[in-house]
């Protein structure tokens, strides 16, 4: 039985919920009404978090994976004591608010990742329980348990039917992550209505078989002592993620509580005056806490702060004894990186033989992966197609199974992008680690979903992307990606890399790397490229350079990747026609527009016709160029170098484009200017 106390805290959070949700006109408040015993009975004895320090390092990691019931988790972030007063729940979903209408971690103190789409934040709380796991595998000691903290999760009906929780969990489930426990909120509830509509499956048999432990609690409504013996046996499970099934009334109180009606809309006054009725609240008042309650709350913020002081005290004895590792774990969670890291990087001469620049990238993660521990990488079953594998890494795995350990920092995600990129995110968002996965370029966007969170919610995510063009040649138009790089170019906060040659592959990291709070996209082809006279890994920081100019140039040619030695090519065979050209490469579209004017003004000069050249779609190019070559329609299957004859997207057609374009320009009388000049 619940004590009075715990039912008025639980109560509370009900009718809360009911006026934020109703005060914003908008918002769900039948979740977080349904979820409130959950909640409080987690919150108040088992997550240890320290609201004075949300950035604890050892602190639990709390995921609202159903991110529309957010209300519920601002009110248990504002009765702790986090930095959301009453005031910002009674301006949710306002603009400019600290409580927006899905959980972002970059606008709300004690918010562990950016969820909302269904699926993404129990596939986030995979790598933050894989994070748990790896720090504690390589900075744990005897004597010195610095990592040991769980990870919880609420998730509902959508987030077990997106597919990617079923990739994030089965992988967890193999990985044997026993700190992560979800409880599914079984409140047999979705938009279209009850789900016999749609979802009839037995979750717990699915779990079961990824290797799950899992739990039912048939009264999550009230029987808050089975919620949290549910929790402590799942503590006890050591080698298994645990999933708790909790049955819950959805929007549980109101006149419409079980009905999809209570889901996604403010209750009417007269059933939020019932409702308070009920609980034993004042039917005229709003957005009331007694004051027991935040006494409650707060004494287990207090709790949580202690346990902070603890491990400080840990710490402090343990940096004594093993100052090395102390001082890279602060130095890894203050997101500083290595003084000099960056000397490892590769470098190259046009005397170097010519190499893909997947090759380039092995190199490059070889290079530095002993000066920056925190890189921690893996790919979607392509290790020996992307090459993110660098020779003796220890694979990420449960020692049982004798195929690596819980140290190791390379990844085997399987055939499952979209759990990959989420799992990312939760692997970068627990701090201290660098995270980078492979795929093919074109299957990009089968896990765009959580790549798309990445640059919301400011994560340093490094998306290795091999075979980026009709270069890959053979496998036809099916993996070849034509609207990719347009869409990665389109997405604010995301830079996207797609480097010409060995130093630009360097750079593409160099700037990778160093940007803290942007994921990158690095495309990467399959074919050997030259080693260029004029790249340098340092000027991939501009985003676009001057690879070579003529005086008084009468057109310039700007390519990317495996274009850019065919715009080198062109431009030698327009001189043999005494016309003069400056070719630019641009690694980064992205870097080259937050340069000065001036600069920009100087690779793309005003008054001087500029072609662009790249093997994918040619969508965007506009920004930048009067004429594109590249694609316009899917590939195809053939040799690589048949396919750049068909498609036009060769020296000769390059330097026949540059002419026509030149002499269109002529007889116009002026050139206007393009975008990027203005």
């Amino acid at each position: 039985m619940a004590s009075n106390l715990d039912q008025k805290a639980v109560d509370t959070i009900r009718v809360l919920a009911a006026d934020i949700v109703r005060k914003s006109n908008s918002g769900h408040p039948g979740a977080p009404m349904g979820c409130a015993p959950i909640a409080h009975v987690l919150f108040t004895k088992y997550l240890n978090a320290n609201p004075k320090n949300p950035y604890f390092k050892n602190r639990d990691r709390f995921v609202l994976s159903n991110g529309h019931a957010c209300a519920l988790q601002y009110i248990l972030l504002h009765l702790l004591g986090y930095k959301v007063s009453m005031d910002d729940l009674k301006n949710f979903r306002q603009f400019g608010s600290k409580t927006p209408g899905h959980p972002e971690r970059i606008d709300t103190e004690g918010i562990e990742v950016t969820t909302g789409p269904l699926g993404q934040g129990i596939s986030n709380a995979v790598g933050l329980a894989a994070a748990e796991a790896q720090f504690a595998a390589t900075y744990n000691r005897p004597g010195f348990e610095l990592f040991n903290n769980y990870t919880y999760v609420i998730l509902g009906d959508g987030c077990l039917q997106e597919g990617v929780s079923s990739e994030a969990s089965s992988l967890a489930g193999h990985l044997k992550l026993g700190k992560l426990i979800a409880f599914y909120d079984d409140n047999h509830i979705t938009i279209d209505g009850d789900t016999a509509v749609s979802f009839t499956e037995d979750v717990l048999k699915r779990y079961e078989s990824y290797g799950w432990h899992v739990q039912t609690v048939g009264n999550g409504d009230s029987d808050y002592d089975s919620i949290a013996k549910a929790v402590e046996a799942a503590q006890k499970v050591t080698d298994k993620p645990s999933l708790i099934k909790i049955k819950t009334t959805i929007g549980y109180g109101s006149l419409l509580q079980g009905e999809e009606k209570v889901h996604g809309a403010p209750l009417a006054a007269d059933d939020i005056k019932q409702l308070k009725q009920k609980f034993g609240f004042d039917p005229e008042q709003s957005f009331q806490v007694p004051n027991e309650i935040y006494d409650l709350y707060h004494k287990r913020a207090q709790q949580g702060a202690e346990v902070e002081d603890k491990w400080n005290q840990l710490f402090a004895q343990y940096k004594e004894k093993y100052p090395k590792e102390a001082a890279e774990i602060e130095r890894r969670f203050s997101n500083t990186l290595p003084e000099g890291w960056e000397k490892a990087l590769p470098r190259f001469t046009p005397a170097d033989a010519p190499v893909a620049t997947r090759k380039l990238s092995e190199g490059v993660l070889a290079a530095i992966e002993g000066q920056l521990p925190e890189l921690i990488g893996g790919s979607a079953d392509l290790t020996g197609s992307n090459l993110t594998r660098w020779k003796n890494a220890v694979d990420f795995q449960n020692p049982s199974t004798k195929l690596g350990d819980y140290s190791g920092r390379y990844f085997r995600y399987g055939v499952r992008e979209h759990g990959m990129f989420a799992i990312m995110n939760g692997l970068s968002a627990y701090g201290g680690i660098v995270p980078y996965g492979g795929t093919f370029l074109n299957f990009l966007t089968y896990g765009w979903g959580a790549a798309r969170l990445s640059a919301l919610g400011h994560m340093r995510v490094i998306y290795v992307m091999t075979h980026d063009s009709i270069g890959l040649g053979e496998d036809g138009p099916t993996h070849q990606p034509i609207e990719t790089l347009a869409l990665t170019r389109a997405t604010p906060n995301m830079l996207t890399f797609r480097p010409a040659d060995g130093n630009e592959t360097s750079g593409s990291y160099l700037a990778a790397i160093s940007n803290l709070t942007r994921p990158s996209v690095i495309a990467l082809s399959r074919q050997n490229l030259p080693q260029l006279d004029g790249s340098s890994p340092e000027i991939v920081l501009k985003g676009a350079y001057v690879l070579s100019a003529d005086k008084n140039p009468q057109v310039v040619l700007i390519a990317t990747g495996s274009e850019v030695a065919i715009a080198v090519d062109a431009a030698k065979a327009l001189a043999h026609k005494n016309i003069a050209v400056q070719v630019v490469s641009m690694p980064c579209s992205e870097l080259f527009d937050e340069q000065s004017d001036d600069y920009k003004l100087q690779v793309l000069p005003t008054g001087v016709p500029v072609v662009s050249v790249e093997a994918l779609g040619t969508f965007g190019w506009e920004r930048y160029s009067h004429a594109q070559v590249g694609m316009r329609t899917f590939g195809a299957s053939g040799k690589a170098e048949d396919l750049y004859k068909h498609f036009k997207i060769t020296p000769e057609d390059v330097a026949a484009k540059a002419e026509s374009v030149i002499k269109h320009f002529a007889k116009l009388g002026y050139v206007p200017e393009v975008n990027a000049q203005l």
